[in-house]
């Protein structure tokens, strides 16, 4: 019996699965870290112990609990939060913390400064992206500026799962998908870097190797074998960016499949015919040649459940305690007794692309209790998943199946008000473990073993959420608040900075 052996390094834990030829899981386990977060807009992880300390521990947990013979593990895949900004030196020595993605909004003024100099216009056409906190060339230039010492000692600049893959092979690789993070460096027409927009962020030749996410990167190495307990010599594919794995893992394949990933942010990602340009969205080659991806993603989603947890409900377990909330959200009905959140709270990714937005509870008196502050929370993030939705609309890509995956399809308060709100059906696959799933499978295709349409047979549909008409009326009311409070008070937002 072979075997396929997924990681996945997502902002708050690790996961694993190690996965038999039938799809059958058949060993997982997980590891929590933290999110560092030095000072307002910045977000970090140590790479040596949150992603490989993290890649080791499950890996050898996995190995130790199941008995597998680590020989009968055909191929290996990783995937990690991002895009990520990592320098390292020549021995892919991590030379300061990982920059997390577009939650870390420390290069606001590279952005702005790039987009003045290069032109909007210009980047979106020849990017297929606007600068946002989502892209890593401006926060490479904010290395270049502001550590000057540590730039000057870079080898190469990683993400995440280039890291991952360079402590298992030795090789520095990324894929396409993650790649074309690296706007204004990378020109997805060329599927190729290019400096010709801006020359004067970094040498070309310090970013690591564009290839196809099953292509392989390499095997495992004698020393990487030593730390891990994995067989030296297994495969290891080029991997790709979280979200992406977590697409794949619930049967995302053809053009208006769409995946909303519930995590500690809100992902999306759907598959279109063509590339679509438009500044408030993002644009990726997919995974495989030929195909196009469109993404959005607001900036703090199941963070801000951990926010509210650790602010408001300390007394509780922390293992029970968003069941606990979730139960008082329930009593608390629709609209939540008319409280608006806006869940802005580390600026705010797609539509708006402002790192200056503030979260804000709006409507509060003194009849509302946790349980209703909760709610509101919830449908906040619903209300910006159905402004994301929206914005495909506007741009004619309507999706035509939408796939909930993460662990928010469990929160039936959440994942019902998304539905509700937004007027539309969502389908959960059986398996729900995410990304490391994806990774597995992904491994599989690397080696010819499976096809993309064979996740039907690995994950099929377990379940929908189907929108409840006699809430739509009502949650239409607050949608309409909930779009009015952001140009209504953005300038405020603003001027709080200067405060």
């Amino acid at each position: 019996m072979k075997h396929y052996l997924g990681v996945d390094i997502g902002t708050f834990e690790t996961k694993g699965v190690i996965a038999d030829q039938d799809g059958r899981i058949v060993a997982t386990a997980a590891r929590p870290h933290q999110m560092l977060v030095p000072q307002p807009g910045w977000a970090e992880h140590r790479p040596q112990e949150d992603w490989w300390g993290d890649f080791v521990f499950v890996t050898r947990k996995m190995l130790a609990e199941s008995r597998i013979d680590p020989t009968t593990i055909a191929a290996i895949g990783t995937s990690a939060i991002g895009p990520c900004m990592l320098p390292v030196d020549a021995d892919g020595a991590p030379l300061m913390n990982g920059v997390l993605y577009g939650i870390d909004t420390r290069a606001a003024e590279e952005i702005k400064s790039l987009s003045q100099r290069i032109g909007a216009e210009t980047i979106i056409a020849k990017c297929g992206n606007a600068l946002t906190s989502q892209s890593v060339g401006p926060k490479i230039l904010w290395l270049k500026r502001h550590r000057p010492e540590l730039f000057a000692r870079t080898h190469k600049v990683l993400t995440s799962t280039s890291y991952l893959v360079h402590r298992l092979t030795g090789r520095f690789v990324i894929d396409h998908y993650s790649a074309a993070n690296t706007s204004p460096l990378y020109l997805p027409d060329r599927l190729a870097y290019s400096d010709e927009l801006a020359s004067d962020i970094i040498p070309l030749d310090k970013l690591p190797e564009p290839a196809w996410t099953t292509d392989i990167a390499g095997t495992v190495t004698q020393r990487a074998a030593e730390e891990t307990g994995l067989a030296a010599g297994t495969p290891v594919i080029v991997g790709t960016i979280d979200a992406a794995a977590e697409a794949l893992s619930v049967g995302v394949a053809k053009p208006g499949d769409m995946m909303l990933m519930y995590g500690s942010t809100i992902f999306i990602i759907e598959i279109t015919r063509e590339r679509v340009t438009d500044p408030r969205l993002w644009y990726a080659p997919w995974l495989f040649p030929g195909q196009h991806a469109s993404m959005s993603g607001l900036a703090t989603s199941g963070t801000l459940t951990h926010w509210f947890r650790q602010q408001f409900a300390r007394e509780l377990d922390p293992e029970t305690a968003i069941v606990t909330l979730t139960q008082e959200a329930e009593k608390s009905p629709a609209g939540a007794k008319g409280l608006v959140l806006l869940p802005y709270f580390s600026g705010e990714r797609t539509p708006i692309h402002d790192p200056q937005a503030k979260g804000m509870i709006f409507g509060l008196n003194l009849t509302h209790e946790r349980g209703d502050l909760f709610r509101a929370l919830l449908e906040g993030i619903a209300c910006g998943t159905n402004h994301i939705f929206e914005t495909y609309a506007e741009v004619g890509q309507e999706p035509k199946a939408i796939y909930a995956v993460g662990g928010g399809t469990k929160n039936k308060v959440w994942a019902q008000a998304t539905s509700d709100i937004a007027g539309r059906t969502q389908i959960v696959r059986e398996k729900t473990i995410g990304a490391s799933y994806g990774d597995a499978f992904l491994a599989a295709m690397a080696i010819g073993e499976v096809k993309a349409g064979d996740i039907e047979a690995w994950n099929p549909v377990a379940t929908t959420f189907e929108p409840d008409a006699a809430h739509r009326a009502r949650y239409a009311r607050l949608y309409s608040i909930f779009r009015d409070l952001y140009p209504a008070t953005r300038k405020s937002m603003a001027a709080l900075d200067s405060i």
